[in-house]
Parts: structure tokens; sequence; C-alpha cells
């Protein structure tokens, strides 16, 4: 390539996690991209006037300007990319930011790219650490709780009559606001009493009546954070009906309608193997902590600022986090996000180190895996994962599971059960 077309890329800023370079393109590369860009339109361009494909240059250029000058920066910060990935041998884990663009008629552009890239991790120790697997115990009342979480799930509503409704049985209310000295026009809701479904004092009051009766009230609304500032408003409050939850008897029966399983205590020892397997899966997550801990601490691992502020960045966006609170939570979760770009750099190192990363074999005995236990087909299951996008996410999985084996099989793992 001609030196004088050349795009030049220096090297401004270095941190673990980010570099920035400045990137300069010259003039003649501006040039050729702009008339590239304006050819483009100028074939498809139909003006008043001319005939398509046969409008001229300059008046392409005019005409649309504004589309030309966003096709040539696209162009252009794309090559000087592709350019500065192959110069400094960039491992990049995410798209650069594009920062103090300059593009002026007859100069080169410039422009400074901040690219998050894969910092050098060195771990001299990755075993021979104590780990302690803490199974929680499964007693005997946690699996009646359960039981009767299962029968609460199943259990039918039924009418109430000829008393006042209590916490935790379902109401059918119509609540009319009164403005103006009358009533305005009502709205009706079906709310369970005590689970926060509406305004405690509207629950209060909702409990003093009988089925077919009404009051009016004034209640304070909530959303005032002054309390003395609060807003009233004046409500008809009517009582349409009240039903309770009638739990089934734990029987055979019930056990082969909600669970189809002989009995109830094929239900009671279905109940009791499921918390165990949830107390093993606790005790692993808890081990796969440990581990990840005592290799942080052995090797003083250090979480990048840009990762951190990158994943920060990420939750925020997933939990729609306002602008204007993002300070306070960046605040808060700050220690979380630190935490995951540990983890997450000593998993990705010690898979490229051990060649454990997830191979198209393992995805492959998995997806089969899940096809069996949802009785489908895996090429369905396949297309299901990837249509879904789901399949670098199940990937991943096997990956993490492969490093956490290998881990923990050269530390010392010792069982204790609450």
């Amino acid at each position: 390539m001609d030196q004088m077309t050349d795009i030049v890329i220096t090297k401004q800023k270095e941190e673990p996690g980010a570099k920035q370079l400045l990137v300069e393109v010259p003039l003649e590369r501006v040039d050729t991209a702009e008339r590239k860009a304006a050819t483009y339109y100028a074939q498809r361009a139909k003006l008043p006037g001319f005939r398509k494909g046969k409008v001229p240059l300059n008046v392409v250029r005019k005409k649309f300007r504004d589309a030309i000058r966003e096709n040539v920066i696209r162009e252009l910060v794309e090559e000087s990319w592709k350019a500065a990935v192959e110069q400094e041998s960039l491992q990049p884990i995410a798209d650069p930011q594009v920062r103090n663009l300059k593009f002026e008629d007859g100069s080169p552009i410039t422009f400074e790219l901040t690219v998050a890239v894969k910092p050098e991790l060195v771990l001299d120790r990755l075993g021979d650490f104590q780990l302690v697997r803490k199974i929680p115990r499964v007693t005997d009342s946690m699996v009646e709780m359960q039981l009767e979480d299962i029968r609460r799930q199943h259990a039918p509503w039924v009418p109430v009559e000829d008393r006042k409704p209590e916490r935790g049985e379902l109401v059918s209310v119509t609540i009319t606001p009164l403005e103006d000295g009358g009533p305005q026009e009502g709205k009706q809701y079906q709310v369970v009493l005590g689970d926060g479904q509406a305004l405690p004092e509207v629950e209060d009051r909702v409990m003093e009546l009988l089925p077919g009766e009404s009051l009016d009230a004034t209640v304070k609304l909530p959303e005032v954070p002054d309390e003395s500032m609060q807003a009233q408003r004046s409500v008809r409050i009517l009582l349409h009906e009240i039903k309770r939850q009638e739990l089934p008897e734990l029987t055979d029966e019930f056990a082969r309608e909600v669970a189809d399983l002989e009995s109830a205590a094929a239900l009671r020892a279905a109940v009791r193997a499921d918390l165990e397997a949830a107390a093993r899966k606790e005790a692993e997550g808890d081990v796969r902590r440990q581990v990840i801990d005592q290799i942080e601490s052995a090797n003083s691992v250090e979480a990048p600022r840009p990762m951190v502020q990158r994943v920060m960045s990420a939750f925020a966006q997933t939990y729609q986090i306002p602008d204007d609170q993002f300070e306070k939570f960046a605040t808060e979760f700050a220690p979380i996000a630190e935490r995951q770009v540990k983890r997450d750099l000593i998993i990705d190192h010690v898979a490229e180190k051990e060649k454990l990363k997830a191979s198209e074999e393992d995805l492959d005995a998995r997806i089969e895996e899940i096809a069996k236990i949802r009785d489908t087909e895996p090429a369905k299951m396949y297309a299901s994962l990837q249509k879904a996008n789901r399949l670098g996410e199940l990937e991943r999985s096997i990956t993490e599971e492969k490093v956490f084996n290998y881990l923990i099989e050269h530390s010392t793992v010792s069982e204790e059960t609450d």
C-alpha cells in the first residue's frame, strides 16, 4: 500500500484492560472514500431534471452531503479498526469506542479509539487449596413446608359468606374516587389481602366490610416523599365477594393429579429428593466460590477498571437504571462487578491454558441430553437454542463445568453436613 495513504495509528494511553489509540486517516484516503460514497448515490439518485444514474457528482455531493459523510466515517472507522487490531496485535473483548472525531473539508480525519482488551494474567498457583463442601441438611419440617406450598398452589378458591374478610383471602372490590363532591367512574379489583397488592390503609377498610357493603374513606397516597405533604384521596370501597383457599388433602389421588406419582408417600419422597438435590447444588456453588476466592488471593488478581465499568453498564441497561441514578447504582454494584470480572478472567485463563474450552462434541452431547429430557430430537433442540441465541450461553456453561472440575480435582475437599 502507498505510504501516503496509510492510516496512522499511535498509542496514547494504556492500562490493564484498555488501550487508547489516536488514528489519523490521510486526506488521500478520505477523498477516495468520499468519491466512492458520492458515486454510490449518483448511480441510484432520482432528482428532477436528471435521468437516473446521470446526476453530476457536484449535485450529488450537495444534495446528499450528510449521508455521504456518514458513509465515509463508517467505512474509514471500520478500516482503521481492522488496521489497529493487526498493527497492535489486539485481543479485543468488545467493539471499540470512537471519541473526539474531527472531519473537516480538505483535512485528514482524526479520532481516538478506546479498546477494551483482555489483560495478561499470570496465575502461579491454581491448586493445593483446602475447600469445604457444606451440605445443608434437609429436615422433615422443610419437606412439610414444601408440600404445603404445593397444596397451596393447587388449592381452589371457595366463596365465603356472612363474615368480614381476613388476611390471605381473595376479595373482589370496586374502588370509586370521590371528587368534587360526587363519585367518579369506579374500577373493580381482585386482591389477596396482605400480599401488598393494595395500600395497607385500603386493605384495613376492606376488612371492615361484609359482602355487599360499602364505605367512604380518605386514604393517603404514598408517592409523596414528605409525609407531611402526602396527598389524600376520598374513595368509596364496595366489597363484592370474599374467597378463601381450601387446601386439598395430601392423598394418593392428589399426588397422582399434581405430579403423576402413585402415592402421597412417593410425592413426599420426591420433594425430599428435590430439596436434597438443591442443597447439593448450593453446596457445590459454594465450593466453586471458595476456589475462585483462594486463587484470587494466592495470585493477587486485579479487576481492570474498564472491564468493571463494562459489566456495570451492562447490568444497568438490563435493569433499566435511569441515568440520574447510575452513579449510586455503580457505587453499590462495583464490588459485585469486580468479583464477576475476576471470576471470568480466572475461568478464561484456566480454560485456555489447560485446553478446557467446550468443544463441538461437548456441545452436541449436552444438547442430546437436553433433548432427551424434553422428549424432542437433538436437531430441533439445537435449532431452538440457536434461534433463542442461547448456544453461546450453553457453551460457556460447559466450559465453566470443565474448569471447575479441573480446579477442584487439584485441591482437597472435605465434606460437612449442617
